[in-house]
């Protein structure tokens, strides 16, 4: 009996997750225009979440299953090439066309004319709006910011924090040095050489177009917006 309830439970979730995703996907992908190039960072796909559809990689989705032509730019997102590894291959498995850059080449290709978009994850939302993602989320933003290009988050209400005022009272993890001194075991950089290893940074919301989520669409001011669509009912969130 506690296996079948587990169980059960566990389908609940998985079943809610996708929903949630794929009315994020609806959402976010209305604000996608047909044939744009969107930039994304790190993974926030199906490999990240229940489903087959993602946050961040489900705004990608939905404007696709809206008949829209979408390109995407990965970055690789170093030190743990979540980009490389797991973003380039969901678009590629979904024949989404995809181009692999690395972080450091963002600013270029941005400057180049060839992002319209950027659309990103969260790993945790500051009511003010601030969105804590994976490191170097913060640089693609001020950069998208540079050449007026519209930067998009893309996350489940759950993500949004009302307790936390602002991005300054999220905790930052440090990880594994070996993740920026090593590759596949391999190492690059000199023995006792000194690292830093942010898993994430903090984006302040002046660089945030808007936050996209499976109860709609919050804009500036977050502080308002991001509180009414944490308080507003699934019946009326439907309807």
């Amino acid at each position: 009996e506690l296996k079948r309830r587990l169980v059960a439970e566990a389908q609940t979730i998985f079943d809610d997750d996708l929903k949630a995703n794929r009315s994020l996907g609806k959402f976010g992908g209305e604000l996608i225009p047909d044939g744009a190039t969107v930039l994304t960072h790190c993974n926030a796909g199906a490999l990240a979440t229940a489903g087959d559809y993602g946050t961040a990689l489900g705004v990608i989705r939905g404007a696709r299953d809206a008949g829209k032509r979408i390109a995407v730019i990965a970055d690789e997102t170093r030190p743990f090439l979540q980009g490389a590894r797991l973003t380039a291959w969901e678009l590629l498995k979904d024949e989404i066309p995809v181009t692999l850059i690395t972080d450091n080449m963002a600013g270029h290709v941005m400057k180049q004319g060839k992002v319209d978009v950027v659309v990103v994850g969260a790993d945790r939302i500051a009511a003010n709006g601030d969105t804590a993602n994976k490191i170097g989320t913060y640089m693609v933003a001020v950069l998208a910011k540079q050449h007026g290009i519209p930067f998009y988050v893309a996350a489940p209400i759950s993500t949004i924090d009302l307790n936390c005022p602002t991005g300054k009272e999220i905790p930052i993890e440090e990880r594994d040095i070996r993740e920026v001194t090593h590759i596949r075991g391999q190492q690059l950089a000199p023995a006792g050489i000194e690292v830093q290893n942010p898993a994430f940074d903090v984006t302040p919301n002046e660089f945030i177009a808007a936050i996209i989520t499976d109860k709609g669409v919050a804009r500036q001011p977050f502080m308002e917006s991001l509180r009414m669509l944490v308080e507003v009912k699934p019946m009326e969130a439907n309807g």
